[in-house]
């Protein structure tokens, strides 16, 4: 049973920083959105939201998919695949009400999933499956208010439908590969630090703002190239953009001096001026007009790929699930291993 529990540390009080005014967020975002754990409508301090990003930035980099990712994904065939996934998962934090904060775990598992996997012979089947295990897994996690059935994650939008059981063989797996876990920081782990600030929440202008961030954040999941950056400077580079325009003087000051405390570094700036181009690109994209509005809707074009009229039943008979096994087997034995280092140091 030691593989399954989960010693993995919040970044402060669960109840405080990653989760606080999540509430508050979404019904500014003009939705009656489903929430996630927290929803406290009390603010942090300042030496409380300080020590937070401290934690969240020295935190980030042990939860993001290998060096080379992008190589990774090209050579495994998995671009077009991955940009269905996320445009899958975007439409149903839409369809679903869930927070965004689930959807960025869906997509953060899904990465490193890809990232850990060896095999080089993905279906889009495989692809399927283990998009509906990560999002499925995110709003067990995050979503404490309502619970999701299966038959409500395959709605829409898969060319495969799973039974019940093969999900969970799926979760269960996924589960073993992330080492259990589930608590990475994404780019939108420093919105949420961001709207616990009290004083930021006064004006109705910030409500455009956030909007803004959410939708560019929302896109960042579906371009590749945003993966070879940190999820704080992917979040640095979405307040920058957000800014034209929007925000008080007061609050526009408050805002620099946060993205200044995240993005402090020199290699930091430097890949902050890059992701700033990439965003600033994509920001004047009719695809990008079209999360923003809401009527995101259409896949990318595939020379070898036909969207069936038609959804596929997979019976669990038929699903194999070895090519993840002995990744699995290696990262619980990794799991372990430093649980034991953390025992003996603390014993000593």
């Amino acid at each position: 049973m030691d593989s399954l529990l989960c010693d993995e540390k919040w970044v402060v009080s669960p109840y405080s920083a990653s989760d606080c005014c999540e509430h508050e967020t979404f019904e500014m975002s003009g939705g009656s959105e489903r929430t996630g754990c927290g929803g406290s409508r009390f603010g942090m301090t300042q030496q409380e939201r300080d020590a937070a990003i401290a934690v969240c930035l020295e935190k980030e980099m042990g939860c993001m998919p290998g060096s080379g990712f992008v190589e990774c994904v090209e050579a495994k065939g998995l671009v077009f695949a991955r940009t269905r996934v996320m445009q899958w998962l975007i439409k149903c934090r839409s369809r679903l009400k869930l927070s965004y904060s689930t959807i960025f775990l869906a997509a953060n598992y899904f990465d490193r999933l890809i990232s850990i996997c060896k095999c080089q012979e993905w279906q889009l089947w495989i692809a399927e499956l283990v998009s509906i295990a990560c999002l499925s897994v995110a709003s067990k996690f995050n979503e404490t208010l309502s619970t999701l059935s299966i038959h409500e994650i395959q709605m829409e939008d898969l060319d495969h439908s799973f039974q019940p059981s093969t999900i969970q063989r799926m979760e269960l797996m996924l589960l073993q590969m992330l080492g259990w876990r589930l608590v990475p920081i994404t780019a939108y782990s420093y919105v949420e630090l961001l709207t616990c600030n009290g004083n930021f929440l006064t004006s109705h202008l910030h409500e455009q703002f956030i909007t803004k961030v959410n939708d560019l954040l929302l896109h960042s999941l579906m371009d590749i190239n945003f993966a070879e950056f940190r999820p704080s400077v992917i979040a640095a580079s979405a307040f920058q953009c957000g800014l034209d325009n929007v925000l008080t003087l007061s609050s526009t000051v408050c805002l620099t001096n946060y993205i200044h405390q995240i993005v402090c570094q020199d290699q930091r700036e430097i890949d902050l001026m890059k992701c700033q181009k990439l965003m600033e690109v994509w920001l004047a994209s009719e695809c990008f007009k079209a999360i923003a509005c809401g009527s995101f809707s259409c896949y990318p074009s595939s020379p070898v790929t036909v969207l069936l009229a038609k959804r596929i039943d997979v019976n669990d008979d038929h699903v194999d699930l070895s090519i993840f096994m002995v990744q699995a087997r290696s990262c619980i034995g990794i799991t372990k291993s430093k649980k034991t280092k953390r025992l003996r140091k603390s014993i000593s």
